[in-house]
């Protein structure tokens, strides 16, 4: 029996988790089945993808499928149904909460594999189990679908990371799992639909973050959906990963978590304190501070506490610190919606993402209709379009703030300008409404020049904002966060001295630039000074570049 297990990831940075479980499970427990894996990305040609998948030889196929990928998996599946006669299977948490729709919808499909795969896919590649004995796995018999609950084990998995996974690796983004589920219920999620949350052997998760570290990879996500449900377990191995940086984890190497923000404890924080700069990022899920939303998804959460430990990790300076919040939940108008995110960024984190509920198959959301009366996309991602509290207009506006916002607050080149807007402003949810559509309608180009001018010609029209200080924070926000180390003209300030003050620095073994080393300059029309920057080393953090103020 030969298997073909293909990934479809959303960019080529990306790589894939769950083939590396399903291939070791079937080596593991069958290992006469041959079996293959190949990943791809979304954005590539499905000619090129179908070619690349029918010119191997195989008896199965299997892909995992989420909302990204979804459409474009049943188009390849259809296309290599009817090129070759093979057997196709999915699995993955897009479909293992609608099977019997899929399987009635298209034939091409043989199997459905619901819930978690590594068992229940080895069974079924190897051709030596009944499928009425296959736990999770849903199909055709004598014309019936045949459904069955998603499975869910009590075992770890097996270990994924072969040789075979880091040759395949090249430096992408790589994933880790130490727990699997969730103590949580929240009612737009997956992640506690089968129970609670199992963790995986300590000393396993241990020694998968050293192969990791030392597999080219900069960047490891843990996919745990909370890792911090266990305290000291989350301590541990924070300490673990702290101990080792520099030795047997190399300094460069970032790694990434979602945990829950009202549960961590100061001991937690005080070890977090200790990791060098840049080695983590936390991700921190919000949601909303409207308590009548937060009851209605099932998230319990201390919001006074939340807030306070995400003040106490931004201060501690050395975590990228990301927090979501979701349009569309229950409960949820326009107003909560700007009352939650004005809240949320006086957190003042790295990243705010505002993010667009998804009624996912299997949440409890679309699976009870009556808690969120709605309209919502049929096809993937079911992106809710309109709620009994949104209008759909206010959605749309919704994603015009969501996508200036990403360019301008959470792509870290405009600190200090929106720092200073922020402090003046008296409502920033209305502020950026009216920036937003401002830049929407008059931006001639995609390029950081026009966003720039754009913004910088909105801020011109605010009584409350003094252009001058605009121009020096856009000016200096600009050398700092962009190498190229040149400002567009309207930023400018011509003037003999800069080359007299460049001479100036240079003539001093304190600030004499490094050789190889870039370096920019600018005058400041509210001081009597100039700042330069010189293009060496990001802060790891931040990822700016120091910028240094020298008083003339």
């Amino acid at each position: 029996m030969t298997a073909l297990i293909c990934a479809l990831n959303t960019k080529y940075i990306h790589s894939s988790l769950a083939p590396w479980y399903l291939k070791a499970s079937i080596a593991e427990r069958y290992p006469s089945v041959k079996c293959d894996i190949l990943e791809f990305t979304i954005n590539e040609s499905q000619d090129k993808l179908f070619e690349q998948i029918t010119k191997r030889e195989f008896d199965i196929i299997g892909f995992s499928t989420y909302i990204w990928n979804v459409e474009i998996v049943l188009s390849l599946c259809e296309k290599i149904k009817k090129s070759k006669n093979v057997k196709i299977f999915l699995g993955g948490p897009e479909v293992s909460y609608n099977s019997s729709e899929l399987l009635e919808k298209y034939p091409f499909i043989d199997y459905i594999v619901a819930g978690e795969g590594e068992k229940p896919v080895a069974e079924l590649c190897s051709g030596e189990v009944a499928l009425d004995e296959i736990l999770g796995l849903c199909y055709r018999k004598d014309g019936k679908i045949i459904t069955k609950e998603p499975f869910t084990s009590s075992d770890d998995p097996p270990y994924p990371y072969s040789d075979e996974y880091f040759e395949s690796l090249k430096g992408r983004i790589s994933y880790l799992e130490t727990s699997r589920g969730c103590p949580y219920r929240c009612a737009f999620c997956l992640s506690g639909r089968c129970g609670g949350v199992r963790f995986f052997d300590l000393e396993r998760s241990k020694k998968s973050i050293l192969a990791l570290s030392q597999g080219g990879s900069k960047t490891i996500k843990f996919v745990d959906r909370t890792f911090n449900a266990d305290k000291k377990r989350a301590r541990e191995l924070f300490s673990f990963i702290i101990d080792n940086c520099g030795e047997k984890i190399p300094s460069d190497v970032c790694f990434h978590f979602e945990i829950e923000g009202d549960i961590l404890d100061d001991e937690t924080i005080e070890i977090l304190s200790k990791a060098k700069s840049g080695l983590f990022q936390m991700e921190i899920g919000l949601q909303s501070f409207n308590p009548q939303t937060l009851t209605a998804i099932n998230r319990k959460a201390n919001t006074d506490r939340l807030c306070e430990n995400i003040k106490k990790l931004i201060l501690l300076g050395n975590i990228h610190i990301h927090i979501d919040l979701i349009a569309g939940l229950p409960y949820e108008d326009i107003k909560s919606i700007a009352e939650s995110f004005n809240k949320a960024l006086s957190l003042r984190p790295h990243m705010l993402q505002l993010g667009f509920l998804k009624l996912l198959h299997g949440a409890e959301l679309r699976e009870n209709p009556e808690l969120l009366p709605c309209e919502y996309r049929k096809d993937a991602p079911y992106e809710v379009t309109e709620t009994k509290w949104l209008s759909r207009e206010e959605l749309t506006l919704l994603h015009t703030i969501e996508d200036f916002f990403d360019k301008f607050y959470n792509s870290g080149r405009f600190p200090r300008l929106e720092k200073y807007i922020f402090e003046t402003v008296k409502n920033p949810f209305e502020f950026y409404t009216g920036l937003a559509l401002f830049v929407k309608e008059t931006q001639e180009s995609h390029s950081l020049d026009a966003l720039s001018l754009c913004i910088y010609n909105y801020l011109a029209k605010i009584d409350d904002l003094d252009i001058d200080i605009v121009r020096d924070l856009m000016a200096m926000d600009r050398l700092a966060t962009n190498r190229e180390g040149a400002l567009p003209e309207f930023l400018k300030i011509h003037s003999p001295k800069l080359k007299e003050y460049l001479n100036m620095l240079e003539g001093d073994p304190k600030t004499k630039s490094k050789k190889g080393i870039k370096r920019a300059i600018t005058l400041l029309k509210t001081e009597n000074a100039f700042v330069y920057v010189d293009y060496d080393t990001k802060n790891p953090v931040t990822k700016e570049y120091e910028l240094i103020k020298y008083i003339i």
